[in-house]
């Protein structure tokens, strides 16, 4: 067994702290991982304080991981020691369902095995990215291009693929209007990728506090929602909506009247109450509300690649891991540009 110090969370209220476990030798598909940098997801807050099902305590949280190789199983092709690496929101599937088979494994039927507050298929608690060792089958690790610093690849694996996955789905290019609802850790990711995609990019923003730094990522446009007239203003002119925020307290109405016929509006952001929805905005223009979450592996792996061309990576604010707790509630704060990255060198 191989010895690792992590950060935990220890219930949902106790501040997290560190924590000292072991993970397994590496088996002959597997790859060990020396974390250099795990950035630090809402989802993470969420799982921590089990805003959204009963966590597995002691947890350690991180699913935004990039480090350098340290070690590979007897049979591992993909990858050597020294190469840079990634791994993302799980890091297992069953391979055999239809999805898996047709390279969609983050729709799993029988469900994925996550990164952390899960148990992998021998019954086993998963830990995350909040440590210096991670232990991963080759095939559900990310390789990470030369050309991306490590610590600002850390938040490509979620944030990156979250809004890469919907904009591919639904064909964002050339021609095509995007709204972006909210400027946060998912949505200026969203912003940068639409944008070298081609999209006309505008981002709708409670306030006008990021219009500048907006217009910096590449957004063409920018709306200030406070103002209700804008909804008018811009009624029937999107093609694709993507809900980046975590909040319940949207008037989803007014969002989905900014569709076209046959319009998207997707959610990726995941509030912990439900939100209200009236179904006439949608019946009156064959509009369209749908979901979308993570990527597959392989689609990750294009996301890293297309980042690497387009010279695409997130605004981080680098911290060590004693300012975790502080980093946490600045995130609900909303007051971070735009994605806290721990150094995990400093565990």
């Amino acid at each position: 067994m191989i010895k690792v110090k992590g950060i935990a969370a220890f219930s949902t209220t106790k501040p997290l702290g560190p924590f000292s476990f072991e993970r397994r030798d590496p088996k002959e598909h597997d790859v060990v991982i020396e974390i250099k940098y795990c950035g630090i997801c809402h989802s993470d807050i969420h799982n921590v304080r089990s805003e959204w099902f009963p966590g597995i305590y002691p947890m350690v949280p991180g699913h935004e991981i990039a480090g350098v190789v340290s070690a590979v199983g007897s049979k591992v092709k993909k990858f050597k020691v020294g190469d840079h690496a990634g791994v993302g929101c799980f890091v297992d599937s069953c391979r055999e369902c239809d999805h898996c088979k047709e390279g969609l494994d983050q729709y799993c039927l029988e469900g994925n095995t996550l990164t952390y507050n899960a148990k992998d298929k021998e019954g086993n608690v998963t830990y995350g990215g909040y440590s210096n060792i991670i232990v991963v089958d080759e095939n559900y690790t990310l390789k990470i291009p030369q050309s991306i610093p490590l610590d600002k690849a850390a938040p490509l694996l979620c944030a990156g693929i979250t809004l890469y996955s919907p904009l591919m789905h639904w064909r964002v290019g050339p021609g095509k209007k995007v709204g972006i609802m909210g400027l946060g850790g998912l949505g200026h990711m969203g912003v940068k990728i639409a944008r070298a995609l081609g999209a006309e990019v505008f981002v709708l923003s409670h306030s006008d506090k990021k219009q500048e730094d907006a217009l910096k990522m590449g957004a063409h446009h920018f709306i200030a929602t406070k103002d209700e007239s804008v909804f008018k203003q811009y009624a029937g002119k999107f093609d694709l909506i993507i809900n980046t925020v975590s909040s319940h307290e949207l008037n989803m109405s007014n969002y989905f009247n900014l569709l076209k016929l046959d319009g998207t509006l997707v959610s990726v952001g995941a509030p912990e109450k439900p939100l209200t929805i009236h179904p006439f905005p949608l019946i009156i223009m064959r509009r369209n509300y749908a979901g979308s979450v993570i990527g597959s592996i392989k689609e990750t792996q294009e996301m890293l690649d297309f980042c690497a061309k387009h010279n695409i990576t997130p605004e981080i604010e680098l911290i060590t891991p004693e300012q975790i707790n502080v980093a946490y509630e600045r995130v609900i704060q909303s007051d971070v540009r735009y994605r806290f990255v721990i150094d995990i060198s400093k565990i």
